[in-house]
């Protein structure tokens, strides 16, 4: 009952608005035309109060009074048309302020609003947040807020966050989780990502040691192998890149949807990259971008991605360019491109097939909307 109130008095506020320019700018017409008039009058009683006194000439009073008498009819008979005008003037644009746009708008939220929705505020939402995503993250960021020693909520948050995208906040619930519940292989593999993320996918000095410490403590997950030996080729080690490489691939099932990355980074070291392969940087590339700063090598890094996919809409039939393309994007923050990239890919290579499989599996190691490509 409160809303339809509300509804009542915003369209009665709005009717008011929108009226008043209409019925204002008539009255003050109306007004100057009758003092206007008045003005006149009295110009026509000095001029035959001038005439007995002798300040002016009879003929000369004539022409005058013959002017002023024009200006008075005309006067007059604008302040009559104005007065007769008042209520009739402006009829169909009140008419539609008053009647149709209330209509218009009623008929409009009824088609595709709520109306008959009980109201609910933001802490009930929050109560019962169901399957939307921000509403989960405002509930236990509000949990935090009052509880900020709840490891276990940042625990939560923090591959949230990396999945959002929101690398800083991620970063921070991480080393929250580290703090509180100390050190694991996933939170420092999540950390490690993060950093990563954070840095245009360079693998930082930060981010190799949470990486080591995560194989150091176990860990199994092949990620934080592959971000070592990803920081190796990055600074230009790549025999020590490629042994890394290979040690993945050895460790991996034979079906693994991560080897055709894996092997690419193989042939990159190894100085083998396929021609059907196109987008890996040649020598000439990797010697030019150890003297660049950050920014320019970003710059360049785009350009062959750019280049990758030009290519590939050349020439659609390479999975392994495709598996590149969108893990560049993806690591470049651009999921957008990466999704069409993903759709693209798709098309060439079916989902139901075992390439299509292995795409599918990157794009969701990414954090892809994959559902979105499959739409």
């Amino acid at each position: 009952m409160l809303f339809w109130i509300a509804t009542a008095l915003l369209t009665a506020v709005t009717a008011v608005v929108l009226l008043g320019p209409l019925f204002r700018g008539r009255t003050v017409l109306v007004e100057d035309a009758v003092g206007e008039a008045a003005v006149y009058r009295d110009q026509l009683r000095e001029l035959e109060r001038d005439k007995k006194l002798g300040l002016i000439g009879g003929e000369e009073a004539d022409y005058a009074r013959a002017e002023i008498g024009r200006r008075l009819l005309a006067a007059s008979a604008e302040a009559k048309a104005g007065k007769e005008a008042r209520s009739g003037r402006h009829l169909l644009a009140q008419a539609f302020i008053i009647v149709c746009l209330p209509a218009i708008g009623l008929g409009l939220y009824t088609l595709t609003g709520s109306p008959g929705m009980p109201s609910e505020p933001l802490a009930a939402r929050l109560a019962n947040p169901g399957n939307n995503l921000e509403l989960l993250v405002a509930k236990v960021e509000r949990h935090l807020a009052q509880n900020p020693d709840d490891g276990a909520g940042w625990d939560v948050l923090a591959p949230i966050y990396f999945k959002m995208s929101r690398y800083g906040d991620a970063e921070l619930a991480y080393r929250n989780a580290i703090r509180l519940l100390g050190q694991s292989p996933e939170r420092m593999i999540g950390l490690g990502e993060t950093m990563t993320a954070e840095n245009d996918g360079i693998v930082t000095a930060d981010a190799r040691a949470a990486f080591e410490e995560a194989v150091r403590l176990g860990s199994t997950n092949l990620r934080a192998a592959f971000y070592i030996a990803l920081s190796l080729e990055q600074e230009g080690k790549r025999e020590e890149a490629r042994a890394s490489f290979e040690a993945i691939v050895k460790a991996s099932p034979a079906d693994a949807p991560w080897l055709p990355l894996v092997n690419e980074h193989i042939a990159a070291n190894s100085g083998e990259a396929k021609p059907e392969a196109p987008g890996n940087p040649t020598a000439a590339d990797v010697a030019a971008a150890q003297g660049m700063s950050t920014g320019d090598r970003m710059e360049m890094i785009r350009g062959m991605v750019a280049g990758l996919d030009a290519k590939l809409k050349e020439n659609p039939n390479n999975f392994e360019g495709w598996m590149r393309l969108v893990r560049s994007y993806a690591m470049l923050k651009e999921p957008e491109n990466a999704v069409t990239a993903l759709k693209s890919a798709l098309a060439a290579f079916p989902a139901e097939g075992q390439e299509g499989q292995q795409l599918i599996a990157m794009a969701r190691e990414l954090g892809l909307p994959v559902e979105e490509a499959l739409k």
